[in-house]
């Protein structure tokens, strides 16, 4: 029993170093910490939203931020309420209707990273360790890549509707051949190693070689990836909802948001600039903790720091 603990803490001593080895590295540090405090406001939208993002009250339209007022529903329900931020044109709270809006902009992001990195990466493992299929996944893949990523989502909800699944779909495709070529290119350096040689020799199974010997190379270049396809993704959703091909008109996004406002962007900005504002912070440390993690978890990088 003491030999199977010890066995456990020994293997799982690697990962708490490196976690330990990236926490020290100070742009980690400030990009996970700027992260996290968007997460943590998106995620907690019930608690800091202190009105639904879909009230409305005409009578209060574009108000200015930090005012007092009497809210009043058209159910029929009055009260007073502290707009923060301010209203839009119809009287919705503005604070409330950001914080809403970035929980599709989040799940969006982290849904196909997490989609992308999981098909990628069997597309790039079979491609790579079986060669006899190699070049007819790789041509599937390069006809993929040819198609720009924001037309083929407006092609594809343009067809199927602005379903939330049609814009995981739509915004996932363009990402796979990445992550596939990436993994494909490690498995074609790792495959012809020693210890898979003899791994070959020894008849070990197969998706126990790919599992054990070639996956785990690929894992430090798959989450730096991931952070990037993240990124991508809630650029693409917010655009797609400016233009109007993203969730119903009734889903609060930071894109339709913005959308909303820019008809009246000179008199009233920011209805435009804090949704913009607050995306472009996630946006930034997403992209931020990529480029950390890349020069700590990639030797070709890690040398020169």
């Amino acid at each position: 029993m003491s030999s199977h603990k010890s066995a456990k803490t020994s293997a799982s001593a690697p990962w708490k170093k490196q976690a330990l080895r990236l926490w020290r590295h100070r742009p980690v540090r400030y990009s996970t910490a700027l992260l996290l405090f968007v997460v943590v406001l998106v995620v907690g939208a019930p608690l800091f939203g202190t009105i639904s993002p879909d009230a409305i009250d005409p009578s209060n339209a574009n108000l200015p931020w930090w005012t007092v007022a009497v809210f009043n529903d058209l159910s029929g329900d009055s009260f007073e309420h502290r707009f923060l931020l301010g209203t839009d044109a119809m009287g919705r709270d503005l604070w409330s209707r950001m914080l809403y809006g970035g929980r599709v902009s989040l799940t969006v992001g982290v849904v196909v990273a997490c989609l992308s990195i999981v098909l990628g990466s069997l597309v790039g493992l079979v491609s790579g360790y079986f060669r006899r299929v190699d070049a007819v996944i790789m041509r599937c893949m390069d006809g993929l890549m040819a198609i720009p990523a924001m037309l083929f989502a407006i092609s594809l909800v343009a067809i199927f509707g602005a379903h939330l699944s049609t814009l995981l779909v739509a915004i996932t495709i363009p990402e796979i051949p990445r992550v596939a070529r990436l993994v494909r290119s490690v498995v074609l350096s790792v495959r012809e190693e020693a210890y898979v040689e003899a791994a070959v020799a020894l008849a070990t199974p197969t998706i126990k070689i790919l599992r054990k010997h070639i996956l785990p190379n690929a894992m430090a270049p798959l989450i730096i990836q991931g952070t990037y396809i993240c990124a991508a993704a809630i650029l693409i959703e917010s655009s797609l909802s400016f233009l109007g091909l993203g969730l119903s008109a009734e889903q609060a996004t930071w894109g339709s948001i913005m959308a909303e406002g820019r008809s009246q962007f000179n008199q009233y900005p920011q209805v435009v600039l804090l949704p913009g504002t607050l995306l472009a912070l996630t946006v930034l440390s997403v992209n931020m903790l990529g480029d950390a993690l890349r020069d700590k978890l990639d030797p070709k990088f890690n040398k020169r720091t």
